[in-house]
């Protein structure tokens, strides 16, 4: 992604957490990541991400979904090498509506249009402003804003996202940014 779209997604998103009554420090705005997942249409496949804290025992962000922007579907997948049993994580919707979508009795008629075939799972949560959902570890699952984006918060064990499975074979966890 280029340097400018960097700065517009991030901009666009400072906007959203004002909808949602979200303050952030200058230095968590300054660290915001703009995940585009190396697909190249960020407003379709991404997301930005603000992290509070990581430790060996908690994990707190802030997510920005712009409208119908989807996070693919992704697995917190163990590595016992480390000793990290998966992620549990709690989804709180802030602003706007999230459809959420783990495994289990696939739900007729789902709310979100998959970007693409790399979607396996399709039960539906749906989550409005002040509802939550907690994903067990080792839980394939993805998500979708609505038509007025959304304003997630997780809460979480330890995170080692960069270490996420994808059933896209294409997808880069990794973002990186072109002057």
């Amino acid at each position: 992604m280029k340097r400018a779209e960097y700065e517009e997604y991030k901009k666009q998103a400072l906007e959203y957490y004002k909808k949602a009554s979200i303050v952030l420090t200058q230095k968590e705005i300054d660290e915001m990541e703009i995940i585009d997942l190396g697909i190249g249409d960020f407003y379709k496949t991404g997301l930005t991400l603000v992290v509070y804290v990581n430790t060996d025992y908690c994990c707190a962000k802030e997510m920005v979904l712009f409208p119908h922007q989807t996070c693919p579907e992704h697995i917190h997948a163990p590595m016992p090498e480390i000793g990290y049993i998966g992620k549990e994580e709690t989804f709180r919707c802030r602003y706007g509506k999230v459809y959420l979508y783990v495994a289990g009795e696939r739900t007729e008629n789902i709310s979100a249009v998959p970007p693409d075939e790399h979607y396996t799972v399709f039960h539906e949560i749906v989550l409005e402003a002040g509802e939550q959902y907690t994903l067990v570890p080792n839980t394939w699952h993805w998500f979708q804003a609505g038509g007025e984006g959304a304003v997630i918060s997780e809460f979480s064990t330890k995170s080692h996202d960069e270490y996420d499975l994808f059933t896209n074979p294409n997808i880069n966890r990794t973002p990186s940014i072109e002057d």
